[in-house]
């Protein structure tokens, strides 16, 4: 996927050829910032509030100081896509670092954060949001700070290639057989009606897609239970599915090998879909199904 060529960073706008990054940055040395992905539909941010509060509440979690207000940071990334021309289906990256200093594990004195944001490409996958995905389960090693959107996603992204490496969408991450969420996104399952996820903790992401499902379920009067389901649930589910920014609402039909259910996306999760297609405003609505 090719980037947009005007970069926001700091309360300025480059293009990306001018920027340049300084050897000793935080970022870069010790995982030391927070990121944001947000998702764009004809041009038009899509959660973008939900976005921002997170954004600040990550900040604060980490002591990261940030230089602008809400409305100052949301006023900059509808100017990013103005600068851009943006008017297809895409995302923004943002990421703020705690700054450039030289090395040391104690924070610096009076440095300014680095800050910037771009602009991608992003066009659905209809593939899978039609037919579902595969996933694997893998052991959750990460720390116990999962509801901060940090950059230290090593073990994230060690796990995403192993499901890469066996031909899945996605690895469903457990800590001592309980789900937590997936490498990328956060994980439903389904049984009698009522859907099960891991309850909104330390040990995972209170994704902005999950909170939309929140407000879904409460308008479809689908039981939501914040409790989590082991692995050996999910041979028993009726439903699976994943949600995240770039993802969507994805139905998972096959974990480990084993089909779920008869192997097809389920009712509830074709429900929540619909919702998401209105909610979102996606005028183009390819999902072919009915409920």
């Amino acid at each position: 996927m090719s980037i947009y060529p005007i970069i926001l960073t700091q309360s300025k706008f480059t293009h990306q050829d001018n920027l340049k990054y300084p050897f000793e940055e935080r970022g870069l040395q010790f995982g030391d910032g927070i990121y944001e992905v947000i998702r764009i539909y004809h041009g038009t941010y899509y959660l973008l509030e939900e976005h921002v509060d997170r954004l600040f509440r990550s900040a604060e979690a980490i002591k990261i100081q940030l230089p602008f207000n809400k409305k100052e940071v949301t006023d900059l990334l509808l100017e990013l896509l103005k600068k851009n021309n943006m008017t297809t289906d895409g995302k923004v990256y943002m990421q703020v670092t705690r700054g450039s200093a030289p090395r040391d594990h104690v924070f610096p004195d009076e440095v300014m954060p680095n800050i910037y944001a771009y602009v991608q490409d992003q066009v659905r996958n209809m593939e899978g949001l039609e037919n579902g995905v595969k996933a694997i389960t893998h052991r959750d090693i990460r720390w116990e700070n999962c509801f901060i959107k940090s950059l230290n996603l090593l073990p994230n992204v060690l796990a995403k290639q192993t499901a890469k490496e066996n031909g899945c969408y996605e690895a469903i991450l457990h800590k001592d057989g309980l789900v937590t969420e997936c490498s990328a996104s956060n994980a439903y399952l389904v049984k009698d009606g009522k859907i099960y996820t891991h309850p909104s903790n330390n040990n995972i992401l209170h994704g902005c897609v999950r909170m939309a499902i929140e407000r879904f379920t409460k308008q479809l009067n689908i039981p939501l239970i914040e409790e989590g389901f082991s692995v050996e649930d999910i041979s028993l589910a009726d439903e699976l599915f994943l949600s995240s920014s770039t993802s969507e609402i994805t139905p998972i039909v096959k974990v480990d090998n084993l089909e779920i259910a008869d192997g097809k996306p389920g009712k509830i999760t074709r429900q929540l879909q619909q919702a998401y297609e209105v909610d979102a405003s996606i005028t183009e609505n390819r999902i072919k199904h009915t409920v």
